[in-house]
This record gives C-alpha cells, sequence and structure tokens, in this order.
C-alpha cells in the first residue's frame, strides 16, 4: 500500500461498506479529511441506516465534516436516457454528460481548498465507480488520489491499476502493447461488469429520486 506524497494536492475515496460507525468516523479523522462528497446516486442503505444521507448530515455536522451530494452529477445510476444502451448505464456515455463534467469541475476546484473523500458503498474501488468512472477521469490531473482501503491503508492510483490489469487478466499482454493502452482496455471491461443495469421502470424511479434530492438540496 502507498504512503502519502507530503505537500501535494489530494483526493480521497471510500466506501462506507459495513463499517460501524465509529469505524467509519475513525477513518476520516485519520486523514483528516473535512468534506465528504457523496456520489452514490441513491444516498440510502437498507443494510447500514447509519449512512442513510439525513442521518449522515446530522452525524458529520458536529464534526465540522462538510457533507455534499453529489449523486446527481457523478452518480452510476443516471435519470438522463442518453447515458444508456439499452437498460445498461454505459460509463462512455455518462463521460460526455454536461453535469458529470459540472461535477468533476466542483471536485477539481473544492480540493484546492478542502481535504475531501468521494463516498459510495463499496468497499473495494475496482468494484465501484468512484474509481472506474470518475478517478479514470481526474487521474491524469495534478492530484494524489487515494483509495481508503476497508482496513484504513491507502492505495494509489497506480496500486489500483495494476489490480485492475491483474482483474482483467491483462498482465501478460505487456509484452505485445503499450501499457497504457491496456489500463484503457481494463477500465473499459471492467466499466462493463459493474455498470448499472435497469428495469424497465428504473429510469423513471431514477428521475424522482433525483429530482427529490435536488429539492432537499435547495431547502436545506
Amino acid at each position: 500500500m502507498t504512503e502519502q506524497l507530503s505537500g501535494a494536492i489530494r483526493l480521497y475515496t471510500v466506501g462506507h461498506s459495513d463499517h460501524e460507525l465509529p469505524d467509519f468516523l475513525a477513518l476520516l479523522a485519520r486523514y483528516e479529511l473535512n468534506a465528504v462528497v457523496d456520489v452514490r446516486s441513491r444516498p440510502y442503505s437498507r443494510l447500514h441506516s447509519q449512512y442513510n444521507r439525513e442521518s449522515l448530515i446530522e452525524t458529520l455536522k458536529p464534526l465540522n465534516i462538510k457533507y455534499v451530494f453529489m449523486g446527481q452529477e457523478l452518480g452510476a445510476r443516471r435519470s438522463e436516457p442518453e447515458s444508456y444502451q439499452g437498460n445498461q448505464a454505459k460509463y462512455e456515455l455518462i463521460r460526455r454528460l454536461p453535469a458529470f463534467h459540472a461535477g468533476l469541475a466542483r471536485i477539481r476546484k473544492g480540493v484546492h481548498s478542502n481535504r475531501i473523500t468521494l463516498l459510495c458503498a463499496e468497499s473495494d474501488p475496482l468494484s465501484c465507480h468512484r474509481a472506474i468512472l470518475i478517478c479514470r477521469e481526474l487521474r491524469s490531473d495534478p492530484m494524489e488520489i487515494l483509495h481508503i482501503r476497508e482496513d484504513g491503508s491507502l492505495e494509489s492510483t497506480s496500486e489500483v491499476e495494476a489490480r485492475l490489469l491483474r482483474h482483467c487478466g491483462l498482465v501478460n499482454a505487456h509484452l505485445f502493447r503499450d501499457r497504457a493502452e491496456l489500463i484503457e482496455q481494463a477500465y473499459d471491461r471492467q466499466s462493463e461488469r459493474i455498470a448499472y443495469v435497469a428495469d424497465e421502470s428504473s429510469h423513471e424511479d431514477e428521475r424522482v429520486a433525483l429530482e427529490r434530492s435536488s429539492v432537499h438540496d435547495r431547502v436545506r
């Protein structure tokens, strides 16, 4: 696992997984994070209600940790029909959306004045759009991206991509193809594996859920 670079601009990511709340808060404190950007399209958990949006806001407030919901801009379950082929969300289409680019711009600005972590549910960044979709777009920026693993250790972009190549069975292909090209192929393969697949009613459900979230943000 990686060590932090001194003086670098950093962006963290974390999955709440099944952490008990004190353990999750300890991770935020360990890395002195003062802003949680929630990139879940639906910021609720049936099994772990402590991570429901309203509960999390109230938990973080007395700790002086900002909570920002950005599931509409950076979530993987989209309300925009143009981000789907059939019933599957396509990350290459999401990456073209104006809302997605607006979300990335907010992150790029925010990291200069806050210690931000992107929050989603999955413990492993390889299984989550926070790494495979969002951080794929940010990894060439002048910032250090660090994924907080379940045990509290940090994993860098290069370490995640090395695991991604192994996961996709592309390590031995290095003899014949450029590594950067293989990494892009691995991202594409993993995107197909983890992308959201909607049933017939889900597009409308996502639209309504995101509209409600927008109303909540306006009235807070």
